[in-house]
């Protein structure tokens, strides 16, 4: 048996998806810029994706701006935003536990650009604290950057609470990294006074190479690159329009469906606590086991004793696949970044694992991985033990 449980790091697209892709790069090879009948054509499909998407997520359509992942619209948003508004200040605060994506950038912005960076510290649960971040706002604050659900321990951060609060400083833009929380965690855009907000494809069964930042309307942003007016001149080049086609449609999907597959995800996170804890496997959860606050696609755990690269290679002999923490960060030999600022010891923080389950997955997967594990942990405990 094959265990994919590695969803957080990314998920197979849906048939839909790779057919309506493969559709569009048969017939409509035509570039959108172009001012013949096969560019019109190919344009008029990019809008018809943007109304699928605006429809879906509350948001305008001249709001949308694609890109290639979270990666890119984290960079886009938080540069953007930086560059455009340093004549304001230069004053950023963002989370000790954010993604990569999130958190090198604003040390570039920091060490290269001469921008001062506040990083919020979270508490045990790996929640940042709205009082703390009030009181980290300066008059020269220009940016707030808090991920919507993290993505190594699944903990949901308080964005509802975040924007109300932004709005008594109406120089401040609020960045919400909502990679993790797409189609999974119910969020107002607009409600939440949100600015800036990023999305990747492939964390919802779209393509990879595939994403989006929503821009507030009005806002102006200084784009990452040079050479085009393609998306209003903040994100030049040619548009991948197939790929623009199959993340509409995983949207679409995901707006359909998304209430009936949480609650499906949340059945199977319970299904792996409550047999964890019924089965003679020694462990910590690091996730929140909350319905409210912790996402329902992840559950991380510290196996005492271990090391976590050993335990992911033979899961992996057995079919099951699983990771250490954030795929960007998990070749790296060291402790989690996230852990250890929830106050982690190093020796548990090297021994997490990180599962992550999607609609594709079942409870028969789940009772499998468990009696795998309870199978082989202790041979692995008793050959490490000092």
């Amino acid at each position: 048996m094959n265990v994919y449980f590695d969803n957080s790091a990314t998920t197979q697209p849906l048939p839909e998806v790779i057919k309506s892709m493969v559709e569009v790069s048969e017939r409509y090879y035509g570039n959108p810029s172009s001012l013949h009948h096969l560019g019109v054509e190919v344009e008029h499909l990019i809008k018809k994706s943007k109304e699928v998407i605006s429809k879906s997520l509350g948001i305008g359509m001249n709001e949308i701006c694609f890109t290639s992942g979270g990666t890119e619209s984290n960079n886009l948003a938080i540069k953007g935003a930086a560059f455009q508004f340093q004549n304001r200040g230069k004053h950023l605060i963002t989370s000790e536990i954010e993604h990569p994506s999130v958190y090198e950038v604003f040390q570039v912005l920091q060490k290269q650009f001469g921008f001062r960076v506040t990083f919020l510290p979270v508490n045990a649960e790996g929640k940042v604290s709205v009082a703390d971040l009030e009181e980290a706002i300066c008059p020269d604050t220009i940016l707030v950057s808090i991920m919507h659900v993290n993505n190594e321990t699944g903990t949901i951060q308080p964005i509802e609470e975040v924007g109300p609060l932004l709005k008594k400083y109406p120089k401040i833009l609020f960045h919400v990294d909502a990679v993790q929380s797409i189609g999974k965690i119910p969020l107002d855009i607009k409600g939440a006074g949100i600015d800036l907000l990023s999305i990747s494809g492939h964390k919802f069964h779209a393509p990879k190479g595939t994403g989006i930042l929503y821009v507030r309307e009005g806002l102006i942003l200084s784009p990452l690159f040079h050479g085009g007016e393609q998306q209003q001149g903040l994100r030049p080049g040619t548009e991948n329009v197939p790929g623009i086609v199959g993340l509409a449609k995983a949207i679409r999907i995901n707006a359909e469906n998304g209430k009936q597959d949480n609650m499906y995800l949340q059945q199977l996170k319970e299904r792996f606590i409550i047999g964890l804890k019924e089965s003679s496997i020694s462990f910590i959860i690091n996730s929140n086991e909350k319905e409210k606050g912790g996402a329902p696609h992840i559950v991380n755990i510290s196996l005492p004793g271990l090391k976590a690269e050993v335990i992911v290679h033979a899961l992996e002999e057995k079919g099951i696949y699983v990771s250490t923490k954030s795929a960007c960060s998990s070749k790296k030999n060291k402790p989690s970044r996230v852990l250890t600022a929830m106050g982690l010891r190093e020796e548990y923080s090297l021994s997490s694992l990180r599962f992550s389950f999607s609609k594709h997955n079942t409870i028969e997967e789940i009772d499998y991985c468990l009696s795998v594990m309870e199978e082989i942990l202790p041979y692995y405990q008793n050959i490490m033990k000092v």
